[in-house]
């Protein structure tokens, strides 16, 4: 674990001094605008669950992404404007310019790190989990060999499904059109994110049926607050509130609160780096 790790944090180094690089041949105005207005509108990603949803009794966003976005906007000394955003068109709103940030489940990887810009340190990280049925006789990834397995088309995914593991992969429009062929006996797993995949199970009684029985996830990847490329003096200022979260240990706190299960292993391991950096 601790190799992996240390990749990890490597990949993250490269990844600062990129935009630290780029900022300081293009400085941006995001920044002073968003201290000008006293505002900062954040992009956020809201599909049910413990990472967001919309409280039935006052239509407010709740949950994991807008309690970040608030916490942000709260660190920059701003008041926090937050825009609900899905999966195709997220980015395309931060690119122009209807909001300032983005907190919408969106894991770092090289495509986006081309497009876009991004606080360095990470607020969580986020792999691949497969729900099977119960009675599957799956309990790790090499058992999907030469079986079909169910995913989103455009699923980072399917590489490794397919090359390291030798699973039939299928692509479907929506991760809700994957579950729905792994209920109906078109694969024998589907492969989402597991903060898709475990409150699915853990709290929806139709699910009952089925678990996550594979220990391990697969491409795991940090999640960060995204900005638009170049932006140097956002990039440092929102950097440096997400350290502050691991500092105290507000995340951690936050993951417990919100009801997040189980507890993801990133954060205590990054709350022991920053206060032994203090």
């Amino acid at each position: 674990m601790r190799t992996k790790i240390s990749a990890f944090e490597r990949t993250l180094a490269a990844g600062a001094l990129l935009a630290l690089a780029t900022g300081w041949a293009h400085a941006d105005a995001t920044l002073d605008k968003i201290k000008q207005r006293g505002k900062v509108t954040i992009g956020v990603l809201v599909n049910g669950g413990p990472f967001g949803s919309i409280d039935p009794a006052n239509q407010q966003l709740v949950g994991w992404n807008p309690e970040l976005a608030r916490a942000v906007a709260k660190g920059l000394g701003a008041e926090a404007e937050l825009v609900q955003v899905q999966t195709a068109t997220r980015v395309q709103f931060l690119q122009a310019g209807k909001v300032d940030l983005l907190i919408a489940s969106m894991e770092l990887n090289p495509d986006r790190a081309e497009t876009l810009g991004y606080a360095p340190t990470p607020f969580y990280r986020v792999g691949g989990t497969a729900a099977v049925r119960k009675d599957s006789g799956i309990s790790k990834w090499d058992d999907l060999r030469g079986k079909p397995v169910c995913i989103s088309q455009g699923s980072s995914f399917a590489k490794p499904l397919a090359n390291d593991y030798g699973a039939q992969v299928q692509g479907f429009k929506s991760s809700s059109d994957s579950l729905l062929a792994l209920k109906g006996g078109t694969c024998v797993a589907a492969v989402h994110d597991s903060t898709l995949i475990h409150p699915l199970l853990r709290s929806n009684p139709e699910w009952s049926q089925y678990s996550a029985p594979i220990a391990t996830e697969i491409l795991p990847a940090p999640s960060v607050v995204w900005t638009r490329k170049g932006e140097a003096d956002t990039i440092a200022a929102v950097d440096k509130v997400v350290q502050d979260w691991h500092r105290t240990g507000w995340l951690i706190a936050t993951e417990k609160r919100v009801g997040i299960e189980p507890p993801n292993p990133l954060l205590p391991e990054l709350q022991a780096k920053f206060k032994a950096a203090r």
